[in-house]
Parts: C-alpha cells; sequence; structure tokens
C-alpha cells in the first residue's frame, strides 16, 4: 500500500490533521514542538460516492471501499538537513513515502506557539523545502562520487546518473525542487533510484480556523498559498480545517453534518484531501460488485488488464483470459448489469486493454 507522509513544521496542525484523517486520537498533539516524535501510521479510507449506488445496483449490504496509508512525521526545524532538532529522524521518515502532503498554517492564534514566532506560510514552505533541498544536495554529491568510479570504466548505468546529477546540482544551488527539473523518460527513470525527498509528489493542505472554513477565499494566507503551490511547483492546495475535523471524531455521521451545516460548510475538507492525495500516489479506483460485496480496488494509472485482476489475486493475472467490463457511468445510468449487456455497454477486454478510472469488472481466468 502506498503511503502518504504529513510534513509541516511544529504546531501547524500535522498531528490534528492525522487523527481526523485516522478518525482516532493516536497521533498526539499538544502546544510545544516535537511532541510528535516516532511516526504514527493509519490506514485511511478513500471517500467513493460511487460506492453507495452501485451498492443498491447490486443488492449488497457489504462495501469495501479503497484505502492509502497516512504517516504522521515529525515537524521539521529550520537546519534539519544538518540534524537540528528531529532532522535526521525527519528525513529518514520522508524517504519512506511515497509522496508528501504539506500542512501550512494559515490561522492566527496567540493560544497556539509557532515554532517561528510568528506566521508566515510562505516562509514556512520554503523552510521545509530548502531542508529536502540541501538534504538531496548532498546526497547526490555523495552519489556522484560512486558513479564516477563506475562511469570510467564505461558502466552506461553510471554514466547516465552523473549526467543527470551533473543537471541536478546547480538546480539545487539555485533552491529548486528536483520534481521541477524538466526530465526525459530515461532521467526520470535513473531520477527514481536517486531517491531523492524533493523528486515527490506534494499536495499542501493550508490548515484554517473555523471561522474561516465557509469563507476560505477570503484568506489571504490560503491565496498566497494556492498561489505558490502553481507557481513553484505545479502543486495542488486543498483548504482544510484539521481542528473541526477532530472535533467530528466521536460524532455520528447525522451529528457530524449538523455540526458543519451549523458552520456553513459540508465537508471540513479532509474527504477532498483524501481524494487529491490518491491521485496525487498515481492510484485509480476500479470495482467489483456482486451481491456477497461491492468493492473498490485500487490499481496505478496505465496498469493493463492483467496487472489490474493481479491487484486482486496473482493467479488472476497468471490466468488471466478476459475482463468483462462495463464503465460505471454507463452501469450507474441504465441501473442493472442487464441492462447495460442489452444496451451493447458491456465488453470484453483483453490483455492489452489499460484499465480506466471506474470501470466496473468480472474477470476470466484459468486456474
Amino acid at each position: 500500500m502506498l503511503r502518504a507522509g504529513i510534513v509541516g513544521l511544529p504546531n501547524v496542525g500535522k498531528s490534528t490533521l492525522f487523527n481526523a484523517l485516522t478518525r482516532t486520537r493516536k497521533a498526539e498533539s499538544a502546544n510545544y514542538p516535537f511532541c510528535t516524535i516516532d511516526p504514527n501510521v493509519g490506514v485511511v479510507n478513500v471517500p467513493d460516492e460511487r460506492l453507495a449506488v452501485l451498492k443498491d445496483i447490486a443488492k449488497t449490504d457489504v462495501v469495501i471501499p479503497a484505502a492509502i496509508e497516512f504517516v504522521d512525521i515529525a515537524g521539521l526545524v529550520a537546519g534539519a538537513s544538518k540534524g537540528e532538532g528531529l532532522g535526521n529522524k525527519f528525513l529518514a521518515n520522508i524517504r519512506e513515502v511515497d509522496a508528501i502532503v504539506q500542512v501550512v498554517r494559515c490561522f492566527e492564534n496567540d493560544d497556539i506557539v509557532h515554532s517561528m514566532g510568528s506566521v508566515d506560510p510562505i516562509r514556512d514552505i520554503e523552510i521545509i523545502n530548502t531542508e529536502l533541498v540541501l538534504a538531496d544536495l548532498e546526497s547526490v554529491e555523495r552519489q556522484k562520487e560512486k558513479a564516477i568510479k563506475k562511469a570510467r570504466g564505461n558502466d552506461k548505468e553510471a554514466q547516465a546518473i552523473v549526467a543527470l546529477i551533473d543537471r541536478l546540482i546547480p538546480h539545487f544551488n539555485d533552491g529548486l525542487s528536483a520534481n521541477t527539473l524538466e526530465v526525459s523518460d530515461d532521467e526520470a527513470v535513473v531520477m527514481k533510484n536517486l531517491h531523492l525527498l524533493s523528486s515527490k509528489s506534494v499536495i499542501y493542505a493550508a490548515n484554517v480556523m473555523e471561522d474561516d472554513l465557509a469563507d476560505a477565499d477570503a484568506n489571504e494566507m490560503v491565496a498566497k498559498v494556492r498561489a505558490y503551490a502553481k507557481e513553484s511547483q505545479d502543486a495542488g492546495c486543498v483548504v482544510i480545517s484539521a481542528q473541526i475535523e477532530s472535533e467530528l471524531i466521536d460524532l455520528s455521521d447525522e451529528e457530524a453534518k449538523e455540526f458543519l451545516a451549523d458552520l456553513g460548510v459540508e465537508d471540513s475538507g479532509i474527504s477532498l484531501l483524501i481524494k487529491e492525495t490518491y491521485s496525487l500516489l498515481g492510484l485509480e479506483t476500479y470495482f467489483t460488485a456482486g451481491e456477497k460485496e461491492v468493492r473498490a480496488w485500487t490499481f496505478t494509472s496505465g496498469m493493463l488488464a492483467p496487472q489490474a485482476a493481479g491487484v486482486i489475486h496473482t493467479d488472476f493475472e497468471k490466468g488471466f483470459i478476459k475482463a468483462e467490463v462495463v464503465s460505471y457511468e454507463d452501469l450507474a445510468s441504465l441501473g442493472s448489469v442487464a441492462a447495460a449487456r442489452d444496451a451493447g455497454k458491456y465488453r470484453l477486454e483483453g490483455k492489452e486493454y489499460p484499465f480506466q478510472n471506474g470501470d466496473v469488472a468480472l474477470f476470466r481466468f484459468a486456474n
């Protein structure tokens, strides 16, 4: 299961967000830096309105959503790449995740201490990003020394590593992250093997107070984060209120809806953040639907039919024959598998078929 790491400066709401995402109180949340030391890990269901429709069509009471893992990582401070604060531990934990959710404080509150003494979301973002870049610069310089020796022996792979690092070093020295360097397909493979922190996809979570959630567009800090994310990394930004969502943990679904309605919103932003993170990880969903259960299966964008079948069980991939497929949109509009067949929307796909988000499938395979 792919993982998204929740990062940010101390006291920006990371642990509160983690608790809200996982509907638990696993992560300690306190008004002082480094209350999180060891990373907390939680499995989070991916909200998907399509499941309710498929449940009615399949006439089943069992629904199993897709899921991803979130990791609450200790807060970072300036100098982390040199070991300041919990820097070394923080950076090692980031290396183990597949994408980054960077929480940015977009509210003033004298009762919640800010590690920098004031609230400035762009400064906070740049502290995090600079530390990742500095750690990567040190990493590639070490890797270059090893690769040069092999490259002298006409090792093509090592030569490719040296060539890419020679492009990365000036890029890093300009304060730019690895994920903003334009690379060829071949270089992208080399980049992945360098295991760079700043090469990971990122999404920004602008954390606001409950009074700002209904009209987040009026929050100047949110506007700055959105603009910075787009201009510097072509990244997304989701507005959330971790504090509101943490207050919903112990409420029923109906009570939670009423609570949010009183604030003038339908959602605290958590559902959208989960969906956007799922997409950020390059994940999509197909479904199986029958009387036994409706289930969402996670697959990587671009997977062909046998690989998608293998998500259920390796035997499905090994013995793959055909996939019976109908799009969710067609099935939902027609109301039943029988109607979809009659309308010619139900089809057989072979080994070269690239699975699409929302496909509803039944696999034929040989034992």
